[in-house]
């Protein structure tokens, strides 16, 4: 029992290890049979093509040959000048449509019936012929004309005939050809549906392969959206960390430059004052003549003026007073006139005279990004004028500045390591509002901030009026 159940496995390997191989063969032996059969039906279509043309050239020859009778027997019976170039145009298509003929037949054995044609169509156009000659002449009697017509027809009637027993045998070729088309057709039917039926076995085949083959696909795509999820989320709470981390820097970054612009205003514009009010208490109890200790004195008091200068600006570019003081928009319009006069630069402001009562993170905000963008334009554009506008659109604050530099290429746009540009696009997010940079084709960079107004503007609930 054993050993047979082993030899019925063996046999079942054998047999699937040459199904393959059967298969193949199949496929190949069907190949060929369809080929042969299309070839087979391709040569009887072929047939029947060519006796169509072969019967329709017959039709034509004949129909050419009786036009040009008909209407030439008209001329004579009439004398109708139209009769007769019909009868002209007809015989001048005699020629070609023989032509065409001998071309449609072009078989072994159909040159004879061809020339025999050619023979009785020239004898017939030489009748036609000679009898309109004789009849323009005047010199044909009634009697004449009658017995030349009768020739004319025995010729016509030969045409006929031969025409006629050509039909005949292509009729008897077409219903060969006929024939032969069907019994091809019939075994091409029969390939294509043994085909048919072994491709839908084939089919369910490859159907069941695929099915598994998907199912295993489905789980690994499962698997990796279920991945990609797990990344998507982790990225974006790793990324909402950062932008609070560094919101919250830009924020206590504002702080201490607020608190160390107030303790330089404080401190070191209180230490310079009073250095110069002692220096100019010396100059009135010390009185003295001598050139060297007087530039000396001057030289003092110029470096103490430098200093208080220079604490002023320090101060501006840590906090600016007038942004505290007078508003955004007055800050916007020193900042952008004082660093254009310092540089030489032609700039044109357009900014509202009405002041909003903004919130002052907001207008810290905008006021960095307008600070950042006059710097680059300073550092980097090397151009010769900008312009600053500030409008209201929709319950949209719009901040645009521009310049006609020599723009930014494409790829420092993108590059990651422009901490400027970032911190920028940083702060009109933070904002909830859209930063974009481009450059025109004109050139320059136009750099534009669009932020919501209820986000600019100052919650009236915790104001001072209301307090």
């Amino acid at each position: 029992m054993k050993s047979f159940a082993e030899e019925l496995g063996r046999t079942g390997r054998r047999f699937m290890a040459l199904a393959p191989i059967l298969l193949i063969g199949f496929l190949i032996g069907l190949f060929i049979l369809a080929a042969a059969a299309q070839s087979r039906l391709n040569a009887a279509n072929e047939r029947i093509h060519s006796a169509d043309l072969r019967e329709k050239a017959l039709s034509e020859f004949l129909a050419l040959i009786t036009a040009a009778e008909s209407e030439q027997r008209g001329h004579l019976l009439t004398g109708e000048a139209s009769y007769l170039e019909a009868y002209k145009s007809a015989a001048a298509k005699i020629g070609p449509s023989l032509d065409r003929l001998g071309t449609a037949y072009g078989l072994p054995g159909s040159g004879i019936e061809i020339r025999e044609l050619k023979i009785l169509s020239s004898k017939k156009l030489k009748e036609l012929q000679q009898t309109l000659t004789l009849y323009q002449q005047g010199s044909m009697g009634h009697d004449v004309s009658v017995a030349r017509i009768d020739v004319g027809k025995r010729t016509t009637a030969d045409i006929a005939n031969l025409v006629n027993s050509m039909r005949e045998k292509e009729s008897l070729d077409l219903s060969a050809a006929t024939i032969q088309w069907r019994a091809d057709l019939w075994m091409s039917r029969c390939i294509t549906i043994g085909g048919t039926i072994l491709n839908i076995g084939l089919v369910m085949l490859t159907t069941g392969l695929v099915y598994v083959d998907m199912r295993r696909r489905a789980r690994l795509a499962r698997n990796l959206r279920d991945q990609k999820q797990e990344l998507a989320r982790q990225v974006a709470e790793r990324t909402r960390e950062l932008t609070a981390l560094s919101t919250h820097l830009q924020g206590v970054s504002e702080q201490e430059k607020s608190a160390l612009s107030r303790e330089l205003h404080d401190e070191l514009g209180g230490l310079l004052v009073a250095a110069r009010m002692d220096l100019s208490w010396l100059q009135q109890r010390l009185p003295t003549h001598d050139p060297a200790i007087e530039q000396r004195f001057k030289r003092i008091h110029d470096s103490l003026s430098a200093g208080v200068d220079l604490k002023r600006r320090v101060v501006e570019e840590l906090r600016p007073t007038l942004l505290d003081n007078m508003g955004l928009f007055t800050a916007l319009r020193w900042q952008f006139k004082e660093s254009c006069r310092r540089n030489g630069l032609k700039c044109t402001e357009r900014i509202p005279d009405t002041e909003l009562k903004f919130d002052p993170h907001a207008a810290i905000g905008v006021f960095r990004v307008a600070q950042e963008a006059l710097t680059n334009i300073l550092k980097h554009a090397d151009a010769s004028s900008a312009d600053l506008t500030v409008d209201i659109q929709d319950d949209t604050f719009v901040l645009r500045i521009s310049d006609d530099g020599r723009g930014i290429k494409p790829g420092r746009r993108k590059n990651t390591t422009s901490h400027g540009l970032s911190a920028m696009k940083h702060r009109i997010a933070a904002l909830g509002g859209l930063w974009e940079m481009h450059t025109p084709a004109p050139g320059g960079t136009v750099v534009t901030a669009r932020i919501p107004l209820h986000n600019m503007l100052l919650n009236e609930t915790v104001t001072p009026a209301d307090a």
